[in-house]
């Protein structure tokens, strides 16, 4: 449904080009859940950004391709795009308190983005808007029409961004770590709901995040981002049964597991490298155990292994081999 091929995001400052994007392909399948992980800065939000051309000076997008049922975004109008947001394709961003208007009820921003893409009168969208909260959880729909961002709780501000992003029943769903500052109880309640909404709905959810947990609960297939880049992409089975690039192995090998002992987590050694300075090779080789002398001087490919699992690294050769 979502095809991103080849897509390069720089941002030109007065420091240098910064490839925040880096010729990123990501395919999301009608009624699915693609997750997008990586360390913070690897170019997961910005990717989202882009799908909706949001990227704000001194970031534009450079090249690529960006597919919506294969209509392409990257040539539409803004008049266009703005007709696609919120309507064919939301987002939920990571803090609602810093994306709701603080002097407006939450009532009101919903009905508002249901009246922007729908023919609808007031009292039609508001009853909309009382279905949605409804939908999502949220007690007393009809009283918290009312209330101002400032009078909920993390957790229902979480539930009335779901609501306004599915009003108008997206065909995809961007949900930019959508569990941030959450304890782990809402946290379930709200992964719970985008599980429930996705089977209610239909849409297809592109899920980033930094927490593998979640990954493993959510998602169907998974790209692994670094420094701009794919790193490893998988479906999530088989990217936890057997995760190649050393990359991912450190991710999954930071993840505390109950029942684990006093077993000490696995550490990454090193800094995530400056977009500004990016080193020669593998962009991971300098934080990397099994690097080699190729790893500092070429760049490896994004190659497949085995069925719809790639990597880029040069560990393993086409069919799946170490590469002696």
């Amino acid at each position: 449904m979502l095809e991103i091929e080849r897509l390069r995001t720089h941002f030109f400052t007065s420091r240098g080009v910064a490839p925040a994007v880096d010729d990123v392909t990501i395919t999301i399948p009608p009624k699915s859940i693609v997750g997008v992980v990586g360390e913070s800065g690897c170019g997961k939000s910005v990717t989202a950004l882009s799908v909706l051309r949001l990227v704000s000076s001194p970031g534009r997008i450079v090249s690529g391709s960006i597919r919506l049922d294969g209509e392409e975004l990257l040539t539409k109008s803004g008049s266009a795009m703005r007709a696609i947001r919120g309507d064919r394709i939301s987002m939920i961003f990571q803090e609602p308190m810093t994306s709701l208007n603080p002097v407006y009820t939450v009532g009101r921003q919903v009905s508002e983005a249901i009246t922007l893409h729908r023919n609808v009168s007031r009292a039609e969208a508001r009853d909309g808007t009382v279905e949605m909260f409804r939908a999502v959880g949220i007690p007393e729909p009809e009283k918290r029409f009312k209330s101002y961002p400032h009078q909920l709780s993390g957790g229902l501000r979480q539930r009335v961004m779901i609501a306004m992003a599915m009003a108008c029943r997206p065909e995809l769903l961007i949900a930019d770590e959508p569990t941030t500052a959450l304890d782990v109880t809402t946290e379930a309640q709200i992964l719970r709901l985008m599980k429930e909404l996705e089977t209610a709905f239909g849409a297809s959810i592109m899920l980033i995040t930094h927490n593998l947990g979640v990954v493993a609960e959510m998602c169907d297939y998974v790209y692994v981002m670094y420094a701009g880049r794919i790193m490893e992409q998988a479906g999530v089975f088989e990217l936890f049964d057997n995760a190649l690039h050393p990359y991912t192995s450190g991710l999954l090998g930071a993840i505390p597991r109950p029942g684990g002992g006093r077993r000490r987590l696995f550490n990454i050694e090193g800094m995530v490298p400056s977009l500004l300075g990016l080193p020669r090779g593998c962009r991971f080789s300098p934080r990397c155990e099994r690097a080699v002398s190729r790893c500092h001087e070429e760049e490896p490919e994004l190659r497949g292994v085995a069925g719809e699992h790639s990597v880029r690294c040069f560990l393993y050769g086409g069919e799946g081999g170490a590469v002696s």
